[in-house]
């Protein structure tokens, strides 16, 4: 149930919803009831999942641009588009970030980057992440 708990929160925290899940990936492991390495593999499995929801909503929304009711005008839009043009996929690897990851998930879906590449690089950042903060603790 506890690993349970871990993916859904990782989940959502990777989606446009307000969600923690670094406080559940601690708790969990100072309960030791589980591995390290499998609550990284929980935690980022679902965070990854999440951004791919992320990615989807974005690939979705892209037909929906021309319309009125669209979150993002076309200068809003063309911004996103010019520094995605700059810094390319390799942004990506900032998908961890709070305030920041969640809008570059969605805009690499947007811009439609290939989704096995947007796979890859979201999982190395949000697995990175994890293992820092997991190493981190276990240290203290």
């Amino acid at each position: 149930m506890d690993l349970l708990i871990l993916f859904g929160s990782a989940f959502l925290a990777a989606t446009i919803f307000p969600a923690q899940s670094e406080a559940v990936l601690l708790v969990l492991q100072a309960k030791a009831l589980s591995p390290d390495m499998l609550l990284l593999a929980v935690a980022s499995l679902g965070n990854t999942l999440g951004a791919c929801v992320n990615w989807g909503l974005g690939r979705f929304a892209s037909s929906m641009r021309e319309k009125s009711w669209f979150p993002a005008n076309s200068s809003q839009l063309q911004r996103a588009e010019n520094w995605y043009a700059r810094w390319g996929v390799w942004s990506l690897l900032l998908s961890w970030m709070p305030f920041v990851g969640d809008p570059l998930t969605v805009i690499a879906g947007l811009l439609r980057t290939p989704f096995l590449i947007f796979v890859i690089v979201v999982a190395i950042a949000k697995t990175g992440r994890y293992a820092v903060l997991l190493w981190a603790a276990a240290g203290m």
